[in-house]
């Protein structure tokens, strides 16, 4: 089978949609279309039920699903053995989210360079969803993202726990308005629980959804927000920040995630240095 039409399967089911397949895939919907149909007369049933609302998986395509995971999965594997660089046994594709890769990725990839020289290692930085997607798929072997995902087929190690702590600018002498509060988007279950403590806050003036670009500005101006209790530390001991009295503290924890299918040899080595990378950050 044409691994591109197992690709296409695949994001027909997660868009639930031809056009949002051909979006996501780049084509056009007539080739979506062609390419489903090539499975469909291959298995000799069809695999989705379209109308107005999208498409749906066939009793078919609900057996299928699993199968053409397998196959991507595989694929992609095999594309990886077969471009070894010279002198390495195995090579690992790790991706992360962009706070995660200092200092924590940094000191794996030490680790990594010491511990494991025969494995040669492929580096991404990207969001969450798009990492749990590319791990599903089988195109990445491990994700080190913040918050558990809920997704079949995916075994999430909890590497460490942080706090996120509300902080202020200095002298505390000093007031700030609501205003001067910035929102910091530390993903959905922050929002809902931030929510649930300051229901009478207003919304924002400013959001930034990265972190180190949220403290620099916050440095910079004066202002109020919740971060990581690890990166804020130096500051609070410097006194150029604060923390806010009384505030609720929200957890805020990392997990290497990676398919229930990947190969156990090299994941072991790759999770036992992870988790003393995760050591050295704690």
């Amino acid at each position: 089978m044409d691994i591109g039409i197992a690709r296409t399967f695949l994001e027909v089911v997660k868009t639930g949609s031809f056009v949002g397949a051909a979006t996501n895939l780049n084509l056009t919907q007539t080739a979506v279309s062609a390419r489903i149909r090539v499975l469909e007369d291959q298995l000799d049933r069809p695999v989705f039920i379209r109308n107005k609302a999208g498409a749906r998986l066939t009793p078919a395509g609900e057996q299928f699903l699993r199968f053409a995971t397998s196959l991507v999965q595989v694929w992609e594997g095999a594309r990886r053995a077969v471009a070894l660089p010279p002198g390495r046994d195995a090579v690992v594709t790790i991706g992360a989210e962009l706070s995660l890769w200092s200092p924590l990725l940094r000191h794996w990839l030490l680790w990594m360079r010491r511990e494991c020289p025969e494995i040669a290692v492929s580096t991404q930085i990207d969001t969450s969803e798009r990492l749990l997607e590319r791990v599903q798929n089988g195109s990445l072997d491990i994700a080190v993202i913040y918050a558990a995902p809920r997704r079949p087929g995916v075994i999430a190690e909890l590497l460490f726990e942080e706090k996120l702590v509300l902080v202020r600018s200095t002298p505390v002498s000093q007031p700030l308005a609501e205003a001067d509060h910035i929102h910091v988007d530390w993903g959905e279950d922050f929002a809902a629980s931030h929510h649930a403590a300051f229901p009478d806050l207003p919304k924002a003036v400013v959001s930034i959804s990265y972190g180190p670009l949220a403290l620099d500005y916050l440095l910079a101006t004066g202002a109020s927000g919740y971060f990581r209790k690890g990166v804020v530390q130096s500051y609070l001991d410097e006194g150029r920040l604060a923390l806010v009295p009384d505030s609720p503290e929200f957890s805020y924890s990392a997990y290497a995630v990676h398919s229930s299918k990947a190969d156990p040899g090299a994941m072991n080595r790759v999770r036992a240095g992870l988790r003393a990378a995760a050591a050295m950050v704690a």
